[in-house]
């Protein structure tokens, strides 16, 4: 189970580091504005916690309501130890109300994994 979690938890960081280069270059050589890109980096956001939830179902092969729940409960404790080491601030209700969507997300993905690697196998 360990190491489903570390795969889908490894391919969800994949996925934004990515994106933030993309996404950083765009606002570097363009007169696009960060205000701009809000909905669509969230769409992203969740796209990459549904991905990450869908391969750790579908490396797990079972239970993959937990497996995704532990990727996306793995994700939020680094992103949190992250903010409150790094920057010394906690989530604000908000980020709170996100990070619980995101959760749920990665338990969705990962409950499609495992019934999409069971279905291939049989």
């Amino acid at each position: 189970m360990g190491t489903a979690i570390m795969y889908g938890l490894a391919v969800i960081f994949v996925i934004a580091i990515v994106t933030s280069f993309i996404f950083a270059t765009l606002l570097r050589f363009t007169n696009i504005q960060e205000s701009s890109l809000t909905y669509i980096i969230m769409a992203i956001s969740f796209l990459a916690l549904f991905i990450g939830g869908f391969i750790s179902g579908g490396k797990g092969k079972k239970q993959g309501l937990v497996l995704g729940g532990g990727t996306g409960i793995l994700y939020f404790l680094i992103i949190f130890i992250f903010q409150y080491l790094g920057y010394d601030t906690l989530f604000t209700f908000k980020q709170w109300v996100y990070y619980a969507c995101f959760i749920i997300t990665a338990m969705m993905g990962g409950v499609l994994g495992v019934n999409v690697s069971s279905n291939r196998t049989s």
